[in-house]
């Protein structure tokens, strides 16, 4: 490898929208952190106010980053690595936080659940594709099934803070993240699928 062919990867490592997707990367345990403090340490309902907004500039970046990528010719191979996991990393973090302090409960845990089991499905096929050089694109539905989970997770970080505002916060939220389930279910059934298709030809 060059010095130039260096120079270049490092500039891309540190292009505009890997920049915005570490900085999601950064949001994970700050949003984790605020709501920890709120209701495990009793910190007080400002701190779920604080890891709303923190979470909406991360869920912001996850639609600027790809849109910089592509406007300004900067994709990357460590773009197109980080900014799944980054996803991932926010999602599954705060639902299990969500769950810790039973905003999430009863019947609603099973939605959870299916989001986070489906993210470890799709990330093993992906690694298996991946060695058999097989690409599956993402779909427009995947993409919605994102931005379905991200308002979802943020209607319930307000949870019963935002409920003394409008009492349907955390209902709403859970409504959406049942929907979010279902189309999780669908569109993993796309990656289950082509995985198959090829592990039967293999």
């Amino acid at each position: 490898m060059t010095a130039g062919t260096t120079h270049h990867e490092q500039q891309r490592s540190l292009s505009l929208p890997n920049l915005l997707t570490y900085g999601r990367i950064v949001a994970v345990p700050l949003v984790v952190g605020c709501l920890y403090w709120s209701e495990i340490l009793q910190g007080g309902e400002w701190l779920r106010w604080l890891a709303l907004v923190i979470f909406i500039s991360a869920g912001v970046t996850d639609f600027l980053d790809g849109y910089f990528a592509r406007s300004w010719g900067q994709q990357s191979k460590l773009g197109r690595m980080l900014d799944p996991i980054a996803d991932k990393l926010l999602v599954s973090s705060c639902l299990l936080m969500l769950a810790a302090d039973s905003t999430i409960r009863g019947w609603s845990l099973w939605a959870a659940i299916i989001i986070l089991c489906r993210e470890i499905l799709v990330s093993g096929l992906r690694e298996f594709l991946a060695e058999l050089r097989v690409s599956v694109p993402v779909t427009r539905l995947a993409k919605w099934k994102t931005v379905w989970q991200l308002i979802a997770i943020g209607f319930l970080i307000a949870g019963e803070a935002g409920d003394r505002i409008v009492p349907v916060v955390t209902l709403i939220g859970l409504s959406l993240l049942w929907l979010s389930a279902i189309v999780t279910l669908y569109t993993g059934w796309d990656y289950l699928r082509a995985g198959l298709r090829h592990l039967i030809d293999d």
